[in-house]
């Protein structure tokens, strides 16, 4: 008789392995880089592909030299670089930006035991530590359509939300024909890919509806340009791709309401209060922080489990 298999929770099995997730996840995004693609040009591309082989190389490498077991079959290394390379501004140089994959993979990743067990996402807090590290590189801007441009007239300094002197059209702003990162600029790609894991089973649209509309609200409350907010920086991509992950949020549908809240009321803290013009990354990983929090007092109670009468 084999022995007993101690291993913790869940004990359930199912088809939807880890592997079919992350793809699940890249098939969503290639709207997203396939916009980008098409907007900035074909250096965009070059720049997603590089942070998704960054990322996949530093894992390799990390395992290699922790004698672990190698995990990068499961694609969340992949996933992660695709992300942080659709959190960067089309012109970043390259080198930084393999900086930035080493931070999200080794640092924030695997240094916490690997997919599960890190406390922040990977993705956004490599592009939080590129910002605050390369500032000058992170906010320097490709205009859409560089093609045919020199190279001084196909940079922009700002964004919709840094200079609302240059706000575009709202045509514009859904199609992405503004400045901004690669994968953030196409609210119609990002909503594809959002639907398409919210029709897959793989998201809970609570939390994108619930972050959104939170934005949404205040903005209005606050008498805001409403459409403009929920279409600039990186709402959109923050909230379906990266508000969502599986290890970094709560895992009641409660908990992942207060997360998604917490990540809207924080967006729009830093959007109208503070130095920076965006806030969405920030606000993200504030909300990791507190998950296990969250998680601590939303528990859903065990099955057949009475609740103690009071005394």
């Amino acid at each position: 008789m084999p022995d007993l298999l101690i291993e913790p929770s869940p004990h359930i099995k199912c088809a939807l392995t880890t592997q079919k997730i992350m793809l699940n996840v890249l098939i969503a995004l290639l709207p997203g880089v396939i916009a980008g693609t098409v907007i900035f040009g074909l250096r965009a591309l070059v720049l997603v592909v590089l942070c998704a082989a960054f990322c996949v190389i530093s894992e390799m490498l990390f395992n290699v030299v922790t004698k672990r077991r190698q995990t990068v079959s499961d694609l969340s290394a992949v996933v992660t670089g695709v992300l942080l390379g659709m959190n960067l501004p089309p012109s970043l140089p390259i080198y930084m930006a393999a900086i930035g994959c080493f931070a999200a993979i080794v640092v924030v990743k695997q240094f916490f035991g690997g997919i599960g067990q890190n406390f922040a996402n990977p993705a956004i807090t490599a592009r939080i530590i590129l910002m605050l590290s390369f500032g000058r590189y992170m906010t320097t801007w490709t205009v859409p359509f560089p093609f045919g441009k020199s190279a001084a007239d196909a940079v922009s300094s700002a964004t919709p939300l840094a200079d609302p002197e240059t706000m575009p059209s709202y045509l514009d702003m859904f199609f992405g024909n503004r400045a901004g990162c690669i994968g953030e600029t196409c609210i119609a790609a990002l909503l594809i890919g959002g639907l398409y894991l919210i029709i897959r089973g793989i998201i809970d649209p609570v939390t994108p509806a619930a972050f959104i509309g939170t934005v949404a609200v205040l903005s209005f409350v606050g008498g805001h340009d409403v459409p403009m907010q929920l279409m600039s920086g990186g709402l959109v991509l923050g909230a379906f791709f990266m508000a969502t992950d599986y290890s970094t949020t709560p895992i009641t549908r409660g908990g992942r309401l207060i997360f998604a809240v917490g990540c809207g009321l924080l967006t729009c803290a830093i959007r109208f209060f503070g130095i920076y013009p965006e806030g969405v990354s920030f606000s993200i990983l504030i909300m990791n922080i507190f998950t296990p929090l969250i998680d601590r007092y939303i528990r859903p109670k065990p099955f057949g489990i009475k609740k103690e009468a009071e005394k």
